[in-house]
């Protein structure tokens, strides 16, 4: 019977035998010693295939160690990534994220070329929601502003006033000024947000992220009980229960900077959770609680896939003029908030 060695038992002078050693040494805790060549090869080629097509790849925090750690250029979260790619000297960008990304990306970079390596990566929050449901909302309840999430269609976001995320969604709003806001899609996230501007009145949507609504209060209490000690970061499209037993709620951004900065001794990322591996190869120190709920869009990346799209520009994102130009503005008056 043949059994797999865990790659962090593989001798470092076996490491060092391996294509790509270097890379290798970013992603061995995850990777198996076994699964490496075969995708060694794959990085190799998209390495090259970025020189060749002037690309750079943007990777959000929930794509797997294998992609984050090794092919990427810019990584972070919806926000980091929609602000690092107006200024990215390439004539390409492949998106290593879900389709709303690759949107953002090209909305912001129109005259560039943006790839999704699977048109197929969508979200459930943005599926939640339609153009003709935010025209109905304004007409229901005119004057007062719509805040859209970014995990949304360009054609959600053009019938927009602005753009939030979860990192700068209370900013967003405070900025407007207003005592009432209609904010879409996550019922959740603005449950959230609603409960620390209790003056302004939140008209919300039943749109909900098909990961983080499936954390219960209950699930925080069991770790609590399993792991003792164990520091509880959660992100705030989880239900309001679930943020109300987390010792802090932020976006995937500010949860990773409350781990490099503060080194709690265990912690647990309520949110997708490819993030942990991605944060732990920075932290050593940190020992991770790993509830795994993954995200199955996100999981539809691979480095076959981003390979492929740069080897046959497969697929350019395309949008309709009139809907992009309405879709942008709100995106960047959102960049324009700080």
């Amino acid at each position: 019977m043949n059994v797999a060695v865990p790659a962090a038992e593989v001798s470092a002078d076996a490491r060092e035998a391996m294509p790509l050693p270097h890379l290798y040494e970013r992603v061995r805790r995850h990777v198996p010693a076994f699964e490496w060549p075969a995708l060694a090869a794959d990085i190799e080629a998209i390495l090259r295939l970025k020189q060749e097509r002037n690309a750079v790849i943007l990777a959000h925090n929930y794509q797997a160690p294998e992609i984050f750690h090794t092919v990427s250029d810019i990584v972070g979260d919806s926000l980091a990534l929609a602000r690092e790619a107006v200024g990215a000297d390439a004539d390409v960008i492949v998106l290593a994220g879900v389709h709303f990304m690759a949107e953002t990306a090209k909305l912001l970079n129109p005259d560039k070329t943006v790839l999704i390596p699977d048109t197929e990566a969508g979200c459930s929050l943005a599926t939640s929601i339609t153009a003709a449901d935010i025209r109905l909302l304004k007409a229901r309840y005119p004057g007062v502003p719509v805040v859209t999430y970014v995990n949304t269609t360009a054609e959600v976001k053009a019938e927009s006033d602005i753009c939030c995320t979860s990192g700068n969604a209370r900013k967003v709003i405070e900025s407007l000024g207003v005592d009432r806001v209609i904010m879409l899609p996550d019922e959740y996230l603005a449950r959230n947000i609603a409960a620390e501007l209790p003056h302004i009145q939140f008209i919300t949507w039943k749109g909900h992220c098909e990961v983080h609504e499936r954390f219960s209060a209950e699930d925080i209490r069991a770790l609590r009980e399993n792991h003792p000690g164990v520091v509880v970061l959660a992100h705030p499209e989880c239900p309001p229960e679930v943020v109300a037993e987390a010792d802090f709620a932020g976006s995937t951004a500010a949860m990773a900077d409350y781990v490099t900065e503060r080194q709690p001794p265990r912690v647990v990322l309520i949110t997708e959770c490819s993030m942990a591996d991605n944060i732990a190869v920075d932290n050593p120190a940190v020992d991770f609680v790993r509830p795994c709920n993954l995200c199955p869009h996100m999981r539809r990346i691979t480095l076959a896939n981003i390979r492929r799209a740069l080897e046959r520009m497969e697929h350019p994102v395309e949008l309709d003029p009139e809907t992009a130009g309405r879709a942008r503005l709100a995106v960047e008056r959102m960049l324009a908030v700080h």
